[in-house]
């Protein structure tokens, strides 16, 4: 090995793993047995699209924070059995249509940090067994109708800190199963009733840092398992009767807890359901200094919690 170069290879009863990092140089080649793959923190914007070539079993590659800009249509090609995709931190402003053909096998796509304005539903044909999405981190404004159509196993999508305005309604149809859902650090201003519908086994979901002004009365009426909920730092100043009931009894929900602080709550008798939900679920609120009402005049700057509990 070269003085000074940071490459690492481990051998398994899998395969080999393999590790670079600058100062290394890359290898030309790679162990015919190679399983996991990592090519991190290089200035590469392109690799070449056999780079893969004759490393068909590999399960795991990682090429976070570098400096891609595309990727060839090939590229996947040689690596059919790929389980693991991580493209955190590059340059990506597109995928090319055709490079997951064959990944059928791949469960979790990371594209988190990368420069990535619009989606096209056909760039993520052909991934029938994703789990794991993650798409945080980019400048997405919109989304396309059937982005996750085939997607039936997905258990995690992050969309959190895009610039998403509005979410297509049919956005989570093809996903029945979802467990965890980030939608924060957006510009979304309502929450309909229908996207939540039918998602019976979501445990987590982040709303805070949006402009969310209005939530709609049925929203969380399909939630039979949520643990946690986040709708901090928002523009919620009243909610609808009966959306917190329908999260089901304080003891069966939330055991890892919620989030209201940094709204403009109006404390009026339009939140008398919401203060009863926030009384039988006290111990599970956080930051309860910084919930506070915004109006009537007469209890700015109250805890909403106070307020709650007064007669």
């Amino acid at each position: 090995m070269e003085p000074g170069r940071q490459e690492m290879t481990q051998k398994t009863g899998n395969g080999s793993s393999i590790s670079c990092q600058p100062p290394a140089r890359l290898p030309h080649y790679f162990p015919a047995d190679t399983v996991y793959l990592a090519v991190e923190f290089f200035n590469l914007t392109q690799l070449p699209a056999d780079t893969l070539q004759g490393i068909p079993n590999l399960q795991e590659l990682h090429l976070s924070s570098n400096q891609l800009e595309d990727l060839s249509t090939k590229f996947l090609l040689p690596v059919p059995q790929l389980k693991v995709l991580d493209l955190t931190r590059n340059a990506l402003s597109r995928l090319p249509p055709g490079l997951f053909q064959v990944s059928a096998a791949l469960h979790t796509l990371v594209l988190k940090e990368n420069q990535l304005k619009v989606l096209e539903a056909s760039w993520l044909h052909s991934l029938k067994a994703l789990r794991h999405l993650d798409l945080s981190g980019n400048q997405l404004q919109t989304l396309p109708p059937g982005l996750l159509a085939s997607f039936t196993d997905l258990l995690i999508l992050d969309l959190g800190n895009n610039q998403l305005e509005t979410l297509p309604p049919d956005l989570l149809s093809g996903p029945w199963g979802l467990e965890r859902l980030h939608l924060e650090g957006n510009r979304l201003q309502e929450l309909g009733k229908g996207l939540l519908a039918h998602q019976p086994k979501l445990r987590y979901l982040f709303l805070s840092d949006n402009r969310l002004a209005t939530v709609a009365a049925g929203a969380f009426r399909g939630l039979q398992k949520l643990d946690m909920l986040d709708l901090s730092n928002n523009l919620l100043t009243t909610v609808p009767e009966g959306l917190w009931m329908s999260l089901g009894k304080a003891a069966g929900n939330m055991k890892d807890g919620f989030d209201l602080s940094g709204n403009p709550w109006i404390c009026d008798r339009k939140l008398d359901d919401l203060f009863e939900w926030l009384v039988a679920n006290e111990d599970k609120m956080f930051f309860r200094n910084d919930t506070r009402c915004a109006g009537p005049k007469a209890l700015k700057g109250q805890m909403l919690l106070v307020v709650a509990r007064s007669p």
